[in-house]
């Protein structure tokens, strides 16, 4: 058995410090179209999603992210990588929900929510592209906010917030609303962070709940040790790494940076190819 990766717990459920993250099997790698339909053709199927799934499971690592009721593909790759290693995958989903102020549209979130549900979701965040027109900074509220997160419990399911904008995290908490957790963007970068990473920083290390961290690799404008090495290092122990792997191979190079960050050393890793290596890159 392989070493498993470190967790910590939101709301009850443990949950690995590193999740799965779907950029890299979705389609949305934030570089170019070509980009984008090359992991389409490749990973966008339930046997690869299930293929990467089943190397994060050898480490413990058993949580994914994305907005899965949207797309069935992701609960299909969970499904068959149950299947095929007997180990139960978490769903942290993002729906995307209508938050106009409308009778019809209140059904529409309420449908998306039952969907999360039906899906077989654990956690339900509601993506920042819809939560974010609540968001009143005058008031410092967000406004109506409560009307869904109750629809969320209400359908058996963790309630969450995906913020890119950070005055959801200090909002929420200073309102006290009924939320377990958050994403927020984070990287050494700064990349798609609305504000300077010392903020962002302080407002996760202030936050009343845990907080799931994406794009900790920039979309992969930084390398896998760099944005681990950086983002383990700079995050408190109960906040979690989303990771979107493109191969199995990458998964366990991932994995292995992600466990030299936190155990201080270097990592295991072989060295990259070169056609033509100085003696400072032999190895």
């Amino acid at each position: 058995m392989k070493q498993q990766f470190p967790r910590t717990t939101v709301a009850g459920v443990s949950l690995p410090r590193m999740l799965i993250g779907t950029n890299w099997l979705l389609g949305w790698g934030h570089r170019t179209p070509s980009a984008d339909a090359m992991i389409n053709a490749k990973n966008r199927n339930k046997e690869a999603i299930a293929d990467i799934i089943c190397a994060f499971l050898e480490y413990g690592i058993d949580a994914i992210m994305a907005p899965a009721s949207g797309n069935p593909v992701v609960a299909d790759g969970c499904k068959l990588a149950e299947d095929r290693t007997g180990k139960k995958v978490t769903i942290i989903d993002t729906p995307i929900i209508n938050v106009d102020d409308s009778t019809a549209a209140r059904k529409e979130a309420e449908a998306a929510i039952k969907a999360s549900k039906a899906i077989g979701a654990t956690f339900c965040l509601p993506h920042h592209s819809c939560v974010e027109q609540l968001v009143n900074k005058n008031l410092a509220a967000i406004p109506r906010l409560t009307d869904y997160l109750s629809l969320i419990r209400d359908n058996g399911l963790i309630p969450g917030l995906s913020a890119h904008m950070p005055e959801l995290i200090l909002y929420s908490d200073a309102n006290n609303y009924d939320v377990e957790t958050y994403i927020q963007i984070y990287n050494c970068l700064g990349y798609m962070m609305q504000v300077e990473i010392e903020y962002i920083h302080s407002v996760i290390w202030n936050a009343k709940k845990p907080v799931m961290t994406i794009k900790a690799m920039a979309a992969g404008r930084v390398t896998p040790f760099v944005g681990l090495s950086y983002a383990f290092a700079t995050l408190r122990e109960q906040d979690m790494i989303t990771v979107g792997c493109f191969t199995p191979e990458e998964v366990h190079e991932d994995v292995e940076i992600g466990f030299a960050a936190l155990e201080r050393r270097a990592p295991d890793l072989a060295g990259r190819a070169s056609p033509n290596k100085t003696g400072v890159l032999a190895d």
